[in-house]
């Protein structure tokens, strides 16, 4: 079970730090539905990160990614191939940043989600869990590390959920900041929302090289194996 936790860990965080998630539940928080959207959008976004990792978890299991050696040789395919993926959104992540003096331009759905209903909020989960490329990549190697792991299948399921948990901790945290945080949770929750919205591109970048150097590095110590 260590194995799989350690293997997983990376992509997990690299999911929790994700900025978007959490400047929409803090952006949704501030609105007369707050409540409601938060919850709303905190369980769609466990729920679709839940999705994704079960399945990859199971087809890979189902399609023995882990063997007496080691994990299998299409797994570290795979993860060669995720590394590579990594280490290009990097570099778009950095080519994209803004100039300094200047700020990123705000999505349509920012300036329009005081009007979100629980539904909306919901939708957007999804699309930032699942259609976001970055987030699809990190669950997708997290999940293959998953079941390449020589864990067995309890331990490869306490790992899944640790890993939808911890990278769910984008939503988590400021919704229960703000249910628990009393009148001081505006003001944290505003300073972890500029935050994060100005070292974006740097913390973004930054990870996706890291994470990019490490599978790509596993994959190919695997494969000359």
């Amino acid at each position: 079970m260590g194995e799989a936790i350690g293997q997983m860990l990376a992509s997990a965080v690299g999911i929790a730090i994700s900025p978007l998630p959490l400047i929409a539940v803090v952006l949704m928080l501030a609105t007369p539905r707050g409540r409601v959207n938060g919850l709303a959008f905190t369980a769609s976004w466990m729920v679709s990160l839940a999705v994704v990792v079960t399945a990859v978890v199971l087809l890979g299991s189902g399609a023995d990614a882990s063997g007496d050696d080691g994990p299998a040789t299409w797994t570290l395919w795979l993860k060669l191939v995720l590394g590579v993926l990594f280490l290009l959104l990097g570099a778009k992540q950095w080519k994209g940043r803004p100039r300094e003096g200047r700020e990123a331009a705000e999505p349509g759905w920012m300036r329009a989600i005081d009007r979100f209903t629980p539904g909306k909020a919901a939708g957007l989960a999804a699309a930032l869990a699942v259609a976001n490329p970055k987030n699809l990549v990190l669950a997708v190697g997290g999940a293959v590390s998953i079941a390449g792991s020589g864990a067995s299948t309890g331990g490869k399921t306490v790992a899944a959920v640790l890993m939808v948990v911890i990278g769910s901790l984008c939503a988590l945290a400021p919704l229960t900041v703000y249910l628990l945080g009393g009148a001081r949770s505006a003001e944290i929750l505003t300073g972890w929302k500029t935050w994060m919205g100005r070292h974006n591109a740097a913390i973004m970048t930054t990870l996706l090289f890291v994470l990019g150097a490490k599978y790509v590095g596993d994959a190919i110590s695997g494969l000359a194996a």
